[in-house]
Order: structure tokens, then sequence, then C-alpha cells
């Protein structure tokens, strides 16, 4: 296999037929396909991407006092002159004419007076362009911050593998100790990675990066275009940039002699790859680190269970950062029940009375807030008062979310689209019911309620087009906004001095969710959030909305007590057998006939069982999904736990490889070690 400039693990088969002769690389593909070793799949390719040639403008003259022999220059040849001085001599044509503010007439009296050249020449298409890099900020490190330094220090000068989890809490300045970090290594004469869970994330840290190791710093995520990829990608492998920035596809980037690997936010599920390849780009940076000899930090407020558990263990290095920076404290954090709300309004409410009163006072103080609600959308689900129906997705088990916008209702899983009805499309009725809330709904509420205050709106909707993220998180930063409304995409990573308030409208639902996760993960949404507020001079506050402020991860989040959390998070997941005492598998089979699926789980089923004659894993299902269709195919699940990793492993291969399943039908089945999230 190989990593392509676009992050797919992949090979052509005629590069292999070239490379090995075409006769012995069919058959040897035919044996490992068989094995089930690697698999063969015809794909359409994007177009393919290659350097792009512009015409440049180079400075021949660059000294001012070499023009004094020569006519003086007019005014507009001047300003060309000095733009090209101004940007180290070279300049692509059209850059150079914007912002001398002339044509090209001048360029041409000046290439005539061989003041100046140009030359068709390979230009960088920059993600990163017109980016204020801003200035560089000056820090002096804490006891703790310089000793969790000195540790990552050591390994990485000896030239050897350790894995570091960095738990400091929120604003205890993680960033700093990454950014010292990735120094060390360049001074040392190797690379350095930093991996980021969200998109929104890497314009700011890469901002930072820039301001630090100028040029040097390429990045890495979905939205760059083909060509800013291709860009990026060949700066790496020829050595021109030796810091790379990225979401989790990054951790295959082509740098070389890597010294220090940093997973910011390690915790996070959006390292998990769901789609073939599967992959997790914190454990696919471990094991690249240790292939290297390099260094990697893990760092997280809310580390994930499995990390901390590895810390406690030995497994990993553990360094913390109990206190923020400045000995800054911690916002001051309450539950607002909704149910006394409820008993006083006479029914449901989506702010209670006290949240906007905090929002109302924050913004007298000419402070900022943010309000966070992990569902897009304007309303969850549409529903007929007349007959009780709720209008599905034509793909999927799942009701379709109204969209004010745009006056749809949307599927978030397969983007199935439909017009808002005006009537029932069951019994015709005209009592159309819009159940739940979304952020468009909540954007619109405080709009209505506080129309003096600017509002924005940052979740994957309005991130849609290309910068979006930039444009809205820049001007919060820059204080043209009052207010940013969103979905977890708010919680991590973000610091804002102005922000003093977080409100989280509701997070039962997060805790509803049927995946073992649900709990650590409704944890880590609550900490991350509240840490954006009061990371400044004035203290934060943070207010969570819930109809069940009895909950254990609620009374930990309230009181930002990780440790209280892990102990009793950990005594659950051991007494009903989940990771991290067991290792899990999850076998997922789909297909469009739901007589396919459960013939084939059933077969699998067996399998297992027949290899499992010493009982060493618990075999559970096979069993609908969590989510029993989606995209058009019907989904049944086997989960297998194991105490030993080893023989869980060893169990698999010998019912996937034996004769129960043949090659055709493992295009059905998805097999995932370690899952994430079962739904």
């Amino acid at each position: 296999f190989r990593v392509t400039p676009l992050g797919v693990i992949a090979v052509e088969q005629k590069h292999l037929e070239s490379e090995y002769g075409e006769a012995p690389a069919r058959r040897a593909i035919a044996q490992l396909s068989e094995r089930r070793l690697l698999k063969v799949e015809f794909i359409s390719s994007e177009p393919a991407a290659r350097t792009k040639q512009r015409k440049m403008v180079r400075l021949l003259t660059a000294s001012p006092d070499d023009r004094e022999t020569q006519p003086k220059p007019r005014p507009a040849q001047n300003r060309v002159l000095l733009e090209l001085e101004t940007n180290g001599g070279e300049l692509p044509l059209t850059d150079l004419l914007a912002g001398a503010k002339t044509g090209a007439a001048t360029v041409q009296a000046l290439e005539e007076r061989k003041l100046v050249e140009t030359f068709w020449g390979e230009s960088r298409r920059n993600p990163l362009a017109g980016m204020d890099e801003g200035a560089i900020p000056k820090f002096t490190l804490s006891a703790e911050q310089t000793a969790a330094l000195a540790a990552i220090e050591k390994p990485m000068q000896a030239g050897a593998y350790q894995t570091f989890l960095l738990h400091g809490v929120t604003g205890s300045g993680k960033t700093e100790v990454y950014l010292r970090a990735m120094r060390d290594a360049l001074d040392l004469g190797k690379t350095a990675m930093m991996l980021v869970p969200e998109i929104a994330l890497t314009p700011v840290f890469s901002r930072r990066l820039r301001s630090r190791f100028g040029d040097d710093v390429a990045i890495f995520h979905s939205s760059l275009s083909i060509g800013e990829r291709f860009d990026e990608w060949n700066r790496l492998r020829r050595g021109q940039a030796r810091v790379v920035i990225g979401t989790r596809s990054a951790v295959f980037a082509p740098v070389k002699n890597l010294g220090l690997l940093v997973v910011d936010e390690e915790h996070e599920t959006s390292y998990r790859q769901h789609e073939s390849p599967y992959y997790h780009a914190r454990d696919t940076a471990i094991v690249r680190a240790r292939e290297a000899n390099a260094v990697v930090v893990l760092g997280s407020a809310t580390p994930s269970l499995e990390s901390y558990a590895n810390a406690k263990s030995g497994k990993y290095g553990y360094l913390q950062l109990p206190h923020r920076v400045g000995k800054r404290p911690l916002a001051q954090a309450e539950v607002v029940d909704l149910r006394e709300a409820f008993a006083v309004e006479g029914k449901p409410v989506i702010m209670a009375p006290e949240l906007l009163e905090a929002i109302a006072d924050t913004q007298a103080r000419g402070e900022q807030s943010i309000i966070l609600l992990n569902r897009r959308g304007f309303s969850s689900f549409v529903l007929c008062r007349t007959c009780g129906e709720s209008i599905h997705c034509a793909n999927c088990d799942i009701t379709l979310t109204y969209h004010k916008a745009d006056n749809s209702l949307l599927c978030h899983y397969c983007n199935f689209r439909r017009p808002t009805p005006q009537v029932c499309p069951a019994c015709q009725g005209k009592y159309i019911y819009y159940v739940g809330e979304g952020t468009e709904q909540i954007e619109d509420l405080l709009r209505e309620k506080f129309p003096a205050m600017r509002i924005a709106r940052l979740d994957r909707d309005t991130a849609a087009r290309k910068h979006g993220f930039e444009q809205v998180i820049s001007a919060f930063g820059r204080g043209e906004l009052d207010m940013l409304v969103g979905t977890q995409m708010l919680a991590k990573g973000h610091d804002y001095p102005n922000v003093t308030l977080v409100g989280v409208i509701s997070v039962d639902a997060g805790l509803g969710m049927p995946d073992f996760r649900a709990s650590e993960r409704t944890f880590q949404l609550l900490t991350q959030v509240a840490g954006r507020a009061g990371r400044g001079d004035r203290p934060g506050r943070v207010m969570v909305q819930t109809y069940y402020p009895e909950h254990y991860v609620l009374r930990h989040a309230i009181a930002q007590d990780f440790e209280g959390f892990f102990a009793e998070e950990i005594r659950h997941r051991k007494n009903l057998g989940f990771p991290p005492f067991v290792s899990l598998a999850s076998i997922l089979i789909h297909h469009e006939n739901l007589a396919v699926v459960m013939e084939i789980a059933n077969r699998l089923k067996a399998a297992f069982d027949a290899a499992n004659a010493d009982r060493s894993c618990r075999i559970l299902g096979p069993a609908p999904a969590p989510l029993a269709r989606l995209k058009g195919e019907h989904r049944m699940q086997i989960l297998i736990k194991g105490r030993n990793r080893v023989k869980m492993r060893a169990l698999i291969d010998a019912a996937v490889n034996g004769p129960t399943i043949t090659a055709s039908e493992m295009r059905w089945v998805n097999l995932e070690i370690d899952p994430v999230n079962l739904m």
C-alpha cells in the first residue's frame, strides 16, 4: 500500500504489474484478496492535481543604488520595483499588478530596461494566503509547563520513542508546551506534526504555528482544494516544510526524520475513520512514532478512559497541568433545572429565564457569550398533529430534520432532502407541528430577544462555504460579534479572553444515546465547552440546562472533577465488561435486502461460535444495529468482547477467513477493532 497526496491508502494495480510483472502481480493480488489481506476496488479517480504554472516577475536590479545611473523610473514603475523588493524579489504577475496598482505595460517597460524579467514558473497554492499570522505573544512558562516540556525533550534528544499523556485543564497552556516542543524538534534537525480533531481548529492553530515557524508549516484537511493539497504534499516531500498540521489524514503526511507528533484533544472520536480504510489517527500516530523513534504527546483536558488508564498503568508517561495559566480560576458552573421552569411556565421552555438574564447581563458588560446546542437545523423532526405521523428519510430509519433557511427537510446521515410539506403526506392533515430545537431555532430566538446583539451561528451548515469557519471565528476573536451559537465545534481549542458566559441548552439527548461511551462523551463536551469561559482577566460562568440534574455525569462535570468521573465511570465499565477492561470488535453486516443481511449474520455468528470453543470471548448478537437502516441498507451487528486481544483476533481470523463467507459476500461486512461508535 502507498499513501497518496490525498491521504488514501491505495495503489493502482497497473503500477504493481509494471513493478513485478503482469502475471505474478495478478496471481499475488488474487491470492491476497482471497485471504482478505487486501481489497480490490474499482474507484473513480479525482482529477489529477499538477503543479500550477503562472507568469512570474523577478527583480534583476535589487539595489536602489544600481538604478541611480539609469533614467528615473516613473511612479508606477517605482511601485512595481518596491513591491518586488518588499516580497523577496519575485512575485506572480497578477499579484504584483494588484499590489502595485498598475497594469502589465508598466512591467513590460521595466523588462525592456532590463530591471525585471518575466518567466513561467511554479506557483504555490497557499491555503493560508491572506490570513493574518499575528504577533508572537511572549509567554513565561509556569513550573508545571517547564517540567512537562523537560520530560518531552529528554527522549526526543535521545532519539527514543515515548508516548506521553499531557493532561491539562482548559486554559492551562498545553498549546505553548506543544509549540516549544516542536521548536526543540526543529532545532534537533527533526520534523514535527500536529493533529487536531476539527477542520475548525486548523486555521486557529495554523496561524499560531506560522507565527512561530513561518513558511516551514504545511496544512492538511479536507476543505483544501486538490491543488492546495498537492502543493502542500510536495513541499513536505521536498523538505521545504518541516511542520505539518491537519486533521486525521495528516497523520500520513510524508514528513521525514519525524521527531515529535502531537495529538491535540486526543479523546475526540473524529480521529476515527469510519469508512475503508479504517484507522484511528491517534493510534496510527503512536505506531508511526514508534517506527520513527519519535515522541508522541497526547493532549487533553478530558482524556479518553483508555488513554488515562494507560497513563495510570505506566504504559504512557503522565504529565499534568492542573492549574490555569496565571492561576486564573476555572469558570463557575451551575445546573439550570428545566423541571422548575416547566412548573412555572406550564410548558417546556427552550431557554430558562436564568440563562436569558445571564445573557443580558453579559451583553450589558460588553462581554461575549457562547451558546451550545449539539444539534443543527431548526427542528429535530416534523409531526402531523392529526394522525401522529412523522416524516422519515427515504433511505434511513430516522426522522428528517427541518432546516428553515432553505425550507427543507434533511437527513444528516445520507443528505436526502425534500421540500417541507404544507400538509401531512399520510393523511393530508394541515396541522404540521415542528418538534425539538436546533441551532437555527436558537439563533432566531436569541435575535428576537436581543435585537441589538451581534450573533453568528457556527455549525456544519454555516461552514459549508470555503473559509466559512475562519471568517466567523476571526470575527468573534476581533470582538465584531457578541455571541456565537453552535454545535460541538465551539467546544474545543478556541481561546477568547472576553468570553465570560457559556450556556448549554440541553445535554439530555447525549446522555440517552444507546452507546456505552455516551456518558464519557457528554462529560468531555461539558468540560471542554466550560473551558471557553473565563480565560481572560474576568471570571467565567457556565450554565447547563437539563431535566436530569442528579445524573453523575452532570454532578462531576459541574464540579469539573475528572478524577471523580473517571472513578465512577470506570466502575460501570468494569461491571458491564466494556473497554478498557476488554477488547471490543464490531462486525456490521449491511445490504439492501434484509434477508441477505440476516442470512450472512447468522452464518457469521455460527462461525464465531465454532471458533470460540474455549469460550475465551463473549459473542453478542446478531441484532439490529441502533440505526437499523442507513443509506438504503439494512444493518445487523455482532459484538465480540475478549479479555485477551490476541485470542480475539485469532477467533475473528478463523471465522472470517474460513469457508463460511465468500469473498464476494465480504463486501457487505464491516469489521472494526476498538470501535469508538456503535451506532
